[in-house]
């Protein structure tokens, strides 16, 4: 993993991030007040925001953590904390974010933590995609007591990332079409791909 030296991430910003059960809370919360988390309130902000608990729920119930990814995270000795840099709206969190909540849980001596992207600008500046996009989720890899980035993870699987993006260019797909094949992809894998790679950027 390529370790970042400079970095915004301040024990501040751990402190006062949510947990994976608050922020899903939070969403609800929101949602029920017609907003969503960065408060922009469009009404397909909305309906984004409503399919994605659904979503969510719906892994957090039924999602299973494959038996290499589970030897791996249990494995780890180093304490970590997982910083998630994401949005309520966002439908790829919903698809992966359960996923790695069920993987932390494996651990004690992993600790998951939410942040919303809009309100620290400052910190998804540094994971950029691409280095130029601020595409979520982000998942930072941190040691918990110094808050050295180990390394990080997002917002996709990187052949999802690359499949989506070149359907979301072609004018024979678009991206109404692509995003639809993209979640369609999610629902079969059961995140197999996001745990397994993700798994693949762990410090053991």
């Amino acid at each position: 993993m390529n370790a970042i030296i400079t970095s915004p991430i301040t024990n501040d910003i751990i402190n006062n991030a949510y947990s994976y059960t608050r922020f899903n809370k939070l969403t609800e919360e929101l949602l029920e007040k017609g907003e969503v988390t960065n408060h922009e309130n469009s009404e397909s902000n909305l309906n984004y925001t409503k399919l994605n608990l659904q979503r969510t729920h719906r892994w957090d119930k039924r999602g299973q953590i494959l038996p290499e990814v589970k030897a791996i995270v249990e494995a780890i000795e180093r304490p970590q904390i997982w910083l998630v840099i994401t949005e309520g709206w966002c439908g790829d969190s919903a698809q992966i974010l359960p996923f790695i909540n069920k993987m932390a849980e494996l651990n004690p001596n992993i600790a998951l933590k939410v942040i919303l992207r809009d309100e620290h600008p400052e910190i998804i500046d540094q994971f950029l995609t691409d280095g130029k996009s601020r595409s979520i989720p982000k998942v930072v890899i941190l040691d918990s007591e110094t808050l050295e980035v180990l390394g990080s993870w997002g917002p996709r699987p990187i052949e999802v990332q690359k499949k989506y993006l070149s359907e979301k260019r072609n004018p024979a797909v678009g991206p109404k079409e692509a995003s639809k094949n993209l979640h369609t992809f999610y629902a079969k894998d059961k995140g197999s791909t996001s745990q397994q790679e993700f798994a693949a950027q762990l410090s053991i």
